[in-house]
């Protein structure tokens, strides 16, 4: 199987995804959002809106749906709307009009009249440096503000000061959004075994865990289903407002109640990515030895301070061997819409920054970008005794330089005709983590075995790996496996991001499977079985014992069984006091700059992978090309605008820029494969966000490369070049 189980119904239009379910009696429910970014509701004028044709009920602060903020081991607490009369964002959900049609409930919402008490706004993240906040611990628990520093060195000042060689630049990231194909929805329907929610999560087990703490159910009243997901990110980790407001709203008008974001709710009404402004200053040996790191990174959040972009811990941290390290992780609350998890969340930003200050130590060094990477390759992350469990970085650069090319680069770029050519490099990390996970495994009479959990497939491939690791565990063919997730009531899967997927529910497969066959065994010898008393052994989904031999399916048709059922768990454990683990790998990019229009192409990429064993290479390569074209996004085009008053100024999909295929030419993605089982027994390692790690640093590499320009923000936009032309 070389392939995704799940394509065929997704190419043919047939996967059901959360609002495509409809229901007798469905009811269609539209969220109004406010118009300021700061302030309290001082009213809200419904009367027109409840008179409007079709609406059976609107619902403000005023004339509240009964929900509660639910707090749940996994995220804490969690904002529900219309709980309470204070604005902290514009396009924050304010109210919802249901009716018997969307169109009656988006037309009576326009209807609904907001009077506020308007307060002072803090929107820039320029604007709020100053007074900047610490922030909280480091997902390992680290302090914001860390240094390491080598004996009897007294400061990272000092130990800059003994650098022969030292670099120092400020750079920037924009907001960014996911800009899922999908937009945030809910189908809500209450029955006589409670709610069934429909909505695209990135966790079916822990949407169902948040629903039942904000309706004040038990867990068990609560099914949330959600089989495809039309792309995450991170931004559908949490419960979204439509499934809150529907399953509130269901409850109370006892009919089924969807409710869908328009597509311009979907960038303020969910979560996006924080800004960033980062420091960055390297001190180093004349042989390009790196004798001191300081990183201090500044990341925009919002009020309620919920996520914070972790740029320095998640990149400086541990990427490179230096003798003196310093890092702050500094936040700054803003009058914004919440940010959370997307994409690689603190490497994906805070890569752009620490490669494109690497890059600039090499050109002041005269050195080669590649051979300063080697010569500071880190054994352990700085300061800590746990080596890397398996780290290849340095042959993902020899073979990368060799298929792009590098040996021909040259530091000052080429021409070609009217356009610049130059070539630029970067390195990625991101941790190989694994969460807790369950995995089902039925056999069954027809020699099949469903392999199913909870967990959720946001276009990741999930539901192909159940199937692989299932056969493979199992010692059956990929076709006699039933896999199925995305449903609360099957075994807990947990979260699906981070890149643990296939790490942790194929750990899990594999206990599950073990189980199952020992069970398989005993009923195979138990007394009055085919083979009673006898030794038997297991082997391509058959039992043997003597010169017998029968399919499990075989069996328990004899023995009038209906299936046989184990679960099995895994979870990180002992293996984190011996290692540190990661995935590694090292970008490469060609720019083209036109001589005179200064417009920019991306000509060629490569990216050369070490993440361990790749279980479905095709889907595998489709993840990083993903991930790269999404480096591209960051570095070209990506970034919203957010205006003085609150308003995204391009919260739109006609004004949100992201590549087109016209922009995306030339992808390469090679493996180096070295299957890590000190990480896991499948010997995986995330790969999902690794992609878009270092890219966008590549391509502002490359640009320096061709043009002489150094740009330390992105996107880098046609302006950036023409100033200095």
């Amino acid at each position: 199987m070389a392939g995704r189980v799940d394509g065929p119904l997704k190419v043919t239009g047939q996967a059901k995804y959360g609002a495509d379910h409809g229901f007798p009696g469905l009811l269609h429910g539209f969220v109004v959002t406010s118009s300021i970014a700061h302030g309290e509701i001082e009213a809200m004028d419904v009367t027109q809106a409840k008179g409007a044709p079709g609406v059976i009920g609107v619902y403000t602060p005023f004339e509240p749906l009964e929900l509660r903020a639910p707090v749940t081991p996994f995220f804490g607490e969690t904002w529900v709307p219309l709980q309470d009369k204070e604005v902290v964002y514009r396009g924050q959900p304010i109210g919802f009009v249901v009716a018997e049609t969307y169109e009656q409930a988006r037309d009576a919402a326009m209807l609904v009249e907001v009077s506020y008490r308007s307060r002072p706004a803090l929107t820039s993240l320029q604007d709020g440096l100053a007074s900047a906040e610490d922030a909280p611990a480091a997902r390992n628990g680290e302090p914001p503000t860390l240094e390491i520093l080598a004996p009897g060195v007294e400061s990272i000042e000092d130990a800059l000061a003994a650098s022969p060689v030292v670099v120092e630049a400020t750079y920037s990231t924009a907001t960014q959004h996911h800009a899922a194909l999908e937009p945030h929805s809910a189908v809500a329907v209450w029955g006589p075994d409670g709610l069934t929610v429909h909505s695209g999560n990135q966790g079916s087990d822990v949407q169902a865990a948040e629903l039942a703490g904000a309706l004040d159910v038990e867990p068990s009243v609560v099914h949330a289903v959600n089989p495809y997901v039309g792309g995450a990110f991170g931004g559908k980790a949490r419960t979204s407002a439509p499934a809150f407001l529907a399953a509130a709203a269901a409850r109370v008008l006892d009919r089924p109640v969807k409710a869908v974001l328009s597509r311009e709710q979907v960038f303020t009404a969910t979560a996006g990515r924080a800004a960033t402004v980062q420091k960055i200053t390297l001190g180093a040996e004349h042989d390009g030895t790196l004798n001191a790191l300081r990183h201090d990174s500044w990341a925009s959040t919002a009020m309620d301070r919920s996520f914070v972009e972790p740029t320095s811990h998640g990149t400086s941290r541990e990427w490179y061997s230096t003798r003196n390290l310093a890092l702050s992780q500094k936040m700054v609350p803003l009058n914004i819409p919440p940010t959370t998890f997307m994409r690689a969340p603190g490497e994906a930003p805070g890569s752009f920054a620490l490669e494109s200050a690497i890059d600039e130590l090499a050109i002041a060094l005269g050195m080669d970008p590649i051979e300063l990477r080697q010569r500071n390759n880190s054994t352990a992350p700085p300061g800590k005794d746990l080596q890397w469990s398996s780290k290849h970085l340095d042959e993902c650069f020899r073979v990368g330089a060799a298929r792009f090319g590098w040996a021909d680069r040259s530091p000052q770029g080429r021409t070609d005709g009217d356009w610049l050519v130059g070539l630029g490099t970067a390195t990625a990390m991101f941790p190989a983590l694994r969460f807790p996970a369950t995995i089902g495994i039925t056999l069954r009479p027809d020699d099949t075995a469903v392999v199913a959990t909870s967990g959720a497939d946001p276009g990741t491939g999930l539901l192909t790996v159940l199937c692989l690791v299932g056969a493979e565990s199992l010692d059956i063919s990929p076709d006699r496996i039933v896999p199925r997730l995305g449903d609360s009531t099957l075994p807990p899967g947990g979260l699906s991001g981070g890149s643990t997927a296939t790490a942790s529910a194929g750990s899990a497969i594999m206990i599950a499977a073990a189980k199952v066959i020992d069970d398989l065994l005993a009923l195979a010898s138990a007394p009055g079985a085919p083979f009673d008393g006898m030794e038997v052994s297991y082997a391509h989904g058959r039992l043997l014992a003597g010169d017998r031999t029968m399919s499990f399916g075989e069996l328990l048709r004899t023995m009038n069984r209906p299936s046989i059922s184990v679960t099995g768990s895994s979870a990180p454990g002992e293996e984190l006091t011996k290692h540190s683990f990661s995935s590694f790998g090292a970008q490469f990019c060609e720019v083209r700059v036109h001589k005179w229009t200064r417009e920019t192409r991306v000509s060629r990429m490569l990216g050369v992978f070490d993440a361990g064993r790749i279980i479905n290479p095709t889907a595998a390569r489709s993840q990083l090309i993903g991930g790269m074209i999404w480096g591209v996004s960051a570095a070209l085009h990506e970034g919203l605008e957010i205006e003085a008053d609150g308003r995204f100024a391009n919260g739109d999909f006609a004004s949100y820029l992201i590549p087109v295929n016209a922009d995306i030419p030339e992808v390469d993605v090679h493996f180096v494969e070295y299957p890590d089982t000190l990480h896991n027994p499948v010997g995986a390692k995330g790969l999902g966000e690794i992609g878009i790690v270092g890219m966008a640093a590549a391509v502002a590499n490359a640009v320096h490369n061709a043009t002489g320009i150094r740009v330390r923000h992105i996107p880098i936009l046609v302006e950036d070049l023409l100033d200095q032309a």
